[in-house]
């Protein structure tokens, strides 16, 4: 199925990680969302994933390696290679040509930054970190999935944020839901 550029991959998945990361976001373990990408053009043009993660098996089509952070995948690998289910949510109109542009172009220039895991925990609102965040300033030198698509939806100006790192997966697309900026999910796997 053809994703648009914009579109929010959400996935949940059969793993213990994922579990913790939905009862920490208000999630519903297996099901909630636990990790997010966002869809956009690669370099040669071709549509890709865009996701921070510390647990895709797949090399970055970027970077052409395995690492932990920013990078970017084929579609089709990565719903072939995931265990658990995924989900897309379309925005609620396509993008323009230069918010497509922007949003490729702010995306490709952060692959490579590297996991935020301190970043991730604080997201989540557990004990003094939901405090802890409201003193710190956004700091996108090691980014999380959410705080990342939170981010390149702020550049294209379809969801304004003064600070991406308090973004969860669950959070973030329960936001987007609530003010109607995408549809009704459609479950791919």
């Amino acid at each position: 199925m053809k994703q648009f550029d914009g579109t929010i991959l959400g996935f949940s998945g059969r793993e213990f990680i994922s579990d913790v990361i939905n009862v920490g976001t208000g999630g519903i373990p297996r099901w909630g969302i636990s990790h997010v990408g966002i869809v956009a053009r690669g370099p040669q043009g071709n549509q890709l994933l865009f996701e921070s993660t510390t647990l895709d098996p797949l090399p970055c089509e970027i970077q052409h390696k395995l690492f932990n952070g920013c990078q970017a995948h084929k579609l089709d690998d990565v719903i072939a290679n995931y265990d658990g289910r995924i989900w897309a949510y379309p925005l609620t109109r396509p993008l323009y040509e230069f918010e497509e542009a922007r949003l490729s172009e702010y995306l490709i220039s952060t692959v490579g930054t590297p996991y935020d895991a301190t970043g991730a925990f604080r997201s989540a609102g557990v004990g003094f970190s939901w405090f802890e965040s409201l003193l710190r300033l956004e700091d996108l030198h090691h980014i999380f999935c959410s705080a990342w698509v939170a981010k390149a939806l702020s550049m294209i100006g379809v969801l304004p944020t003064d600070d991406a790192d308090r973004w969860s997966p669950n959070h973030l697309l329960r936001r987007l839901r609530f003010h109607e900026l995408v549809l009704y999910p459609i479950r791919l796997k």
